[in-house]
């Protein structure tokens, strides 16, 4: 099985675990995963997910091409089903568009090796990525005269500034760890060894706050950066005032009066 799933306190670890193919995701792979993400969006005792890859030489390389498809139908016809109709007809693409899951808990990319065509598309759509110097990233479609298929092009505009996205996008060329760095692409490098431990402790100091309230800013990050100030200003006040009354707002209140560390429960 090519997706690994175990939850540590509360934090989801999902390992992309096909090593020989540098974690090139099959049809069912990239269904299997997907089916993991809504799991842990809906499990109350999960508030965080690592999403890292098995091995050192890869944290995913995009499709697998073990199982070649043939589309059983136009793209036109395909595009108008269910990702999951169109898949298994042969056109698969869209499965690694994470966007209609919704999953507003925070997605931290923990990066070993290459990351590179859907791969990045996948690491992209993480909120948070740390990676090791061995990692490099890149969107090599162009090389195949084709195009990152998820929304690669954008996601990266929106990652890294404008001029570095385009020359990784039009050149097809990989960037290095300390240039991803150095460009905002990740935010930090840590040595192979301590990868997974430190994707950990960053996604336990994310998940000793308000389950609530990290989900709203999720939320908010995801879905109103495009609108006029009075706009998302509306939308900020809009979770304020839901995350006002809840239990866990009072329990916060209480820890910090009485000197203590609080006890959430998403309530």
């Amino acid at each position: 099985m090519a997706i690994q799933f175990k939850i540590i306190d509360h934090v989801a670890l999902i390992t992309l675990d096909a090593p020989t193919t540098h974690n090139a995701l099959t049809v069912s792979d990239l269904m299997h995963l997907r089916k993991t993400l809504g799991a842990c969006q809906d499990d109350e005792q999960v508030r965080v997910i690592v999403l890292t890859g098995a091995g050192e030489r890869a944290f995913c390389c995009g499709a697998s091409f073990k199982e070649p498809l043939r589309p059983a139908s136009g793209f036109v016809a395909g595009a108008m089903k269910s990702r999951e109709t169109e898949a298994e007809e042969g056109g698969f693409m869209r499965l690694f568009d994470l966007s209609d899951l919704e999953i507003w808990k925070p997605i931290i990319a923990a990066i070993n090796g290459d990351c590179l065509g859907g791969g990045l598309e996948l690491a992209l759509q993480c909120d948070l990525r740390i990676a090791t110097a061995s990692a490099t990233f890149g969107l090599p479609e162009v090389g195949d005269a084709t195009i990152p298929a998820a929304g690669g092009v954008q996601y990266l505009l929106r990652a890294v500034p404008a001029a570095h996205a385009m020359k990784m996008a039009l050149t097809g060329e990989s960037v290095c760890a300390q240039e991803a760095l150095r460009i905002g692409l990740i935010i930090d490098l840590v040595p192979q060894d301590r990868l997974l431990s430190a994707a950990l402790n960053l996604a336990e100091r994310i998940a000793a706050n308000g389950p609530l309230a990290v989900q709203s800013i999720k939320r908010l990050a995801v879905q109103t950066a495009h609108l006029a100030p009075r706009d998302f200003v509306i939308q900020a006040h809009l979770h304020w005032g839901l995350l006002r009354d809840s239990e866990d707002h009072a329990e916060g209140r209480m820890a910090l009066a009485e000197q203590r560390t609080p006890k959430y429960t998403g309530a």
